[in-house]
């Protein structure tokens, strides 16, 4: 019987490895770990760049937004590069898993010539992307390293279990070895092992804390609202955020023709194309309309149509109804509903070569809305001092710590992965208010709740605020005895091995009838 399986899975991997079903008379051994190596680094290059696509998927609207504004039609980007990125490295672990079913068969392999097209294809479409991020967006590395301190504890936990499992194919080939290939096997396998198994000395996760040291949730602020759930910077978007018990609004502000302040995130050339019912690109932007031009268009068709979230679907027919009334609010708009919610107001002015006139205007439109000064979180860099000269009640927001301590500020607000975990801590030990901006997944929010962060700006409110504690929490003792446990325990059942390996096959040299045994399972191949 298990001769039969072990003659299926033979069967199966060289047909799909290498597209024969017979063996070759070729035995050369080098080709074959050469082979091995070759597909085990696309394999881990695969799925090291779906690690990395995982850790930007908490941008990738912004990803979308990028692409819509170069090729100037709507689609989501992110997920196509997602999910050619998931087969291909489902691919290449299943390629490297017929290989190993080889190896272990002590059968030859042959990669065949459309495997390497693939590979060749995978190479160049990860080191284009990769390019391409490390060019367009290069905020987004760091974004990578925020994830490694999520999850390091359990990926240390999964090496050691993949190296245990590999590890007879390594004693394998290591007892076959002469004296010199044996002394670079070990060598190269110890270090490896010796990597894994002490790298927890260097993984430092703000969640490795204990529960009763846990930071007070971090309040939430809404991204344009709440984008997932009803247009970007509509009143029907800022009501939705209101539902998810947000602290403040967070919009972006530009002035039309006629010198109304309004709500849009996309300026310049193309600015409606993206959130209205404008299919022309005769506007360059806001001073070429008047806000009576621009509340006449439609702000919600192109949610609907477009479904940038893949929320559409969630909505009832209702609900579909009031987005498809949806128009451009002004700035006044949103003041007066904040000021009858007694809720915040953050926003950003989006024309930077008028800001200064901008300023003027828009600080202008705030004080005669009558809304409480201290509502008003006051972002824009330019002209602060005049501000605070014309409206001292505003709370002012720095983007950067520099700017922070030079003006002795008290609210820091910057994207999430501009700032060191332990940075967000001793800010709020100095009694520092730290939003973090935008964040949308839950692993992102879990850290940085466990790192001390008073609020965080978010597309997902609805979601976030179901929350009840972060993803996880580990004491580091916990940890640590974990770590030590499993180490030991891995070592112990790779001695085994090594020495279940070395005995198999003394006994297999050994045995009489081992050279008949082998020629009666070949002619029974294909």
């Amino acid at each position: 019987m298990l001769c039969q399986v072990c003659l299926c899975c033979l069967f199966f991997s060289r047909g799909f490895y290498s597209c024969r079903w017979t063996e070759s008379n070729n035995q050369n051994r080098k080709g074959r770990w050469l082979s091995l190596l070759v597909v085990t680094l696309m394999s881990l290059l695969s799925l090291c760049w779906l690690y990395i696509c995982f850790a930007i998927s908490n941008d990738q609207q912004n990803v979308n937004e990028v692409l819509f504004s170069k090729l100037k039609k709507w689609a989501n980007y992110f997920l196509v590069v997602v999910i050619i990125s998931a087969v291909l490295a489902s691919y290449c672990i299943l390629l490297l898993l017929f290989a190993l079913i080889q190896v272990a068969l002590e059968e030859q392999l042959h990669l065949h010539w459309l495997h390497k097209i693939i590979f060749c294809f995978c190479v160049i479409f990860i080191t284009a992307l990769a390019s391409g991020v490390s060019t367009k967006g290069p905020e987004e590395w760091p974004t990578v390293l925020t994830l490694l301190q999520a999850t390091a504890p359990f990926l240390q936990f999964g090496a050691v279990g993949a190296l245990t499992l590999l590890s007879p194919f390594v004693f394998h080939r290591f007892h076959l070895a002469k004296t010199r290939s044996k002394m670079v096997i070990a060598g190269m396998f110890l270090a490896v092992s010796a990597a894994i198994f002490l790298c927890p000395l260097l993984i430092h996760s703000p969640c490795l804390i204990e529960v009763q040291e846990l930071p007070e949730k971090p309040k939430l602020i809404g991204h344009r609202g709440a984008p997932m759930l009803a247009p970007e910077n509509t009143m029907m978007s800022f009501n939705r955020s209101l539902e998810c018990g947000v602290i403040a609004f967070e919009t972006d502000v530009q002035l039309s023709k006629n010198r109304t302040p309004f709500l849009m995130h996309d300026h310049g050339p193309d600015f409606l194309l993206r959130t209205t019912n404008v299919n022309s690109s005769s506007f360059n932007n806001s001073a070429d309309l008047t806000f009576e031009q621009l509340r006449t268009l439609n702000a919600g068709e192109q949610f609907l149509k477009n479904d940038p979230y893949g929320t559409v679907s969630l909505l009832s027919e209702e609900e579909k109804e009031t987005v498809r009334k949806q128009t451009i609010p002004s700035l006044l708009d949103l003041l007066d509903f904040a000021k009858q919610h007694n809720t915040s107001v953050i926003f950003d002015l989006k024309n930077k070569e008028t800001e200064k006139n901008d300023t003027n205007d828009t600080v202008k439109t705030i004080l005669e809305s009558g809304i409480p000064q201290n509502l008003i979180f006051w972002l824009p860099s330019k002209e602060r001092s005049v501000v605070k000269e014309q409206a001292p009640g505003f709370i002012h927001v720095y983007e950067n710590e520099t700017d922070l301590e030079k003006n002795n500020g008290s609210h820091l607000n910057v994207k999430y992965s501009e700032i060191k975990m332990k940075n967000i801590s001793d800010l709020r030990k100095r009694n520092i208010t730290v939003n973090l901006y935008v964040v949308n997944e839950r692993w992102l929010f879990s850290m940085l709740w466990c790192a001390g962060a008073s609020s965080v700006t978010t597309n997902a409110c609805h979601l976030l605020k179901e929350m009840e504690r972060p993803d996880w929490v580990m004491p580091r003792s916990t940890y640590l005895i974990t770590w030590i446990l499993v180490d030991i325990s891995s070592a112990l059942v790779m001695m085994a091995l090594f020495h279940w390996t070395k005995h198999n096959l003394r006994h297999n040299a050994d045995g009489p009838s081992n050279d008949n045994e082998q020629e009666v399972f070949l002619t029974r191949l294909p």
